[in-house]
């Protein structure tokens, strides 16, 4: 399979997989039945350990941090699923975006997950998220998708509305992923410019 028909999940918080594993993982299965011929490849930052960013040339890193950033390189297009941590999206995923290379997501189809403790906080993951993934000039979906607690049931991601805006927006990278040639897209980001 080519590497372009790869979705990668990613799962942006250290905390133990818990809701938003499984929300990503119901996504994944979304992915799976009604993607065609895409892979689907999730990586959990809560179990993949990713070396502090400190101004090293990437091959510096070691073997951990430099397989998951070729994961991120290798997909056509990225879920990225991230907990509102004081008004933000965590450090770990800061810290991994920190490393990642322009051309890992540049022309990259993206979405955002996110997931807070109360409806208030729905825009502090999708706005600042959003600013760091332009950076890169990646691919933003228009819109991301919300989920709290009440959305979840013996930990499992059960109200159909979220359910169902969960499988649309990963249907809406895999439809971007099969439609789009990042080849043909430009001009580059003002950070491929200047790195």
């Amino acid at each position: 399979m080519a590497e372009s028909a790869r979705l990668l999940m990613l799962v942006g918080a250290a905390t133990p997989p818990g809701r938003l594993a499984a929300a990503i993982a119901m996504a994944a299965q979304a992915a799976r039945t009604g993607g065609g011929d895409v892979a689907v490849d999730i990586l959990n930052l809560a179990e993949t350990p990713i070396e502090i960013c400190d101004g090293r040339p990437l091959d510096a890193y070691g073997a951990a941090t430099c397989q998951a950033i070729a994961r991120v390189a290798a997909a056509g297009a990225v879920l990225i699923g991230a907990p509102v941590y004081r008004a933000s999206f965590p450090g770990v995923l800061k810290n991994l975006l920190d490393i990642t290379p322009v051309e890992a997501l540049q022309n990259k189809p993206v979405g955002i997950l996110a997931m807070g403790g109360s409806p208030h906080h729905y825009l502090a993951v999708d706005s600042q998220l959003r600013q760091v993934l332009a950076w890169f000039g990646a691919l933003v979906a228009p819109t991301s998708v919300y989920v709290t607690p009440g959305d979840f049931r013996d930990g499992q991601l059960a109200a159909e509305p979220a359910r169902n805006d969960l499988a649309a927006l990963t249907q809406t990278l895999i439809t971007l992923l099969h439609r789009l040639d990042p080849s043909s897209l430009g001009p580059p980001p003002l950070a491929a410019k200047f790195t």
